[in-house]
């Protein structure tokens, strides 16, 4: 799928934000509850992030320039920090407001109404966020999943927010409605850190997930029956692209057109392995000394005594 297209899903978040930000202040102003003025403050959050999520899915859809040889997919993870950050600014904000309430307690108005605007609302981000949340990991879109997740949150917090409302109305007691308030604060915290620190581990290129490199691994040690080894697997990711880079180390006396032709088979068959995967590879003969001197990432800091043979993926046999 052309990435560009993935902007319609970032068009209807951002719909969807300014729907719900309306229905839940007309809730707000109906019931004076505090728990679904934190509701409507978290919606903001979520316009804010939709606007910023179709842009960086706009830059993350550009190609490779001289510039950015290896693309712009990293972009998108600038739109999920910065959405995770907001987040954490309206928790803040919901926890004062709250707390405030919690203080100088007053009675709520029109509940059945309000919460009937409010249900409404969870209802619209339900939808979005399924649909942003299927096409998140159809595309294997950070951004859009990260979107997806905010409003799923968004949709517990509406629920425990009408929980709120309905106790005050049935017990009459209402620092229910600011106590409520917090555990939603709570609750937005821990989202927005959770989608911060998943943020942050594809912009300092952490690996691929332990079952992608595993099934990397088991294309490889199908090609060492050939005669080869491998070292010196990295991978990484940037936005949905996937890099992937070997040392393939072959018997000295084969010709660079029998190692070419190996390459070309491996990389093949990692790129059928994973989806939206480029792979380096580099070739090396086993019996150069040399050859095993480039394991560590950065060559140059070690002295050339020092290196030991990385294990090497050998073909499965019995044990």
């Amino acid at each position: 799928m052309d990435r560009r297209r993935l902007t319609r899903f970032a068009w209807l978040s951002v719909i969807a934000a300014v729907v719900t930000i309306a229905l839940k202040l007309a809730a707000y102003l109906l019931t004076a509850s505090v728990g679904l003025l934190s509701d409507a403050l978290e919606s903001l959050v979520n316009l804010a992030g939709a606007l910023m999520a179709l842009a960086m899915l706009i830059v993350a859809a550009r190609p490779p320039d001289e510039d950015h040889a290896y693309g712009h997919g990293k972009a998108e993870y600038f739109s999920s920090v910065l959405e995770g950050t907001l987040i954490l600014v309206a928790a803040v904000s919901i926890g004062v407001a709250a707390v405030r309430r919690l203080l100088e307690p007053r009675p709520l108005e029109q509940i059945g109404l309000g919460l009937g605007i409010s249900i409404v609302a969870s209802v619209v981000n339900l939808a979005v966020a399924v649909v942003l949340l299927r096409a998140g990991r159809r595309h294997r879109s950070i951004t859009l999943e990260a979107n997806a997740r905010h409003l799923l949150t968004d949709v517990w917090t509406s629920a425990g927010v009408v929980a709120g409302v309905g106790a005050v109305a049935l017990t009459g007691w209402q620092r229910l409605d600011p106590v409520v308030a917090l555990l939603v604060a709570g609750n937005v915290v821990r989202t927005g850190l959770g989608i911060v620190r998943r943020s942050v581990a594809g912009l300092m290129d952490t690996a691929l997930p332990e079952g992608e490199v595993r099934a990397l691994r088991e294309v490889l040690a199908r090609h060492a029956e050939s005669g080869a080894q491998f070292h010196a697997l990295r991978t990484r990711q940037a936005g949905a692209r996937r890099f992937v880079s070997v040392h393939v180390l072959v018997p000295g006396e084969w010709t660079v057109a029998r190692g070419h032709q190996l390459l070309e088979r491996i990389e093949a068959d990692l790129r059928a392995a994973l989806e939206n995967v480029s792979v380096l590879t580099h070739l090396e003969p086993l019996d150069d000394p040399s050859s095993w001197a480039d394991v560590a990432l950065d060559r140059s800091t070690a002295a050339p005594d020092s290196f030991s043979r990385e294990k090497p993926v050998r073909p499965p046999g019995p044990t």
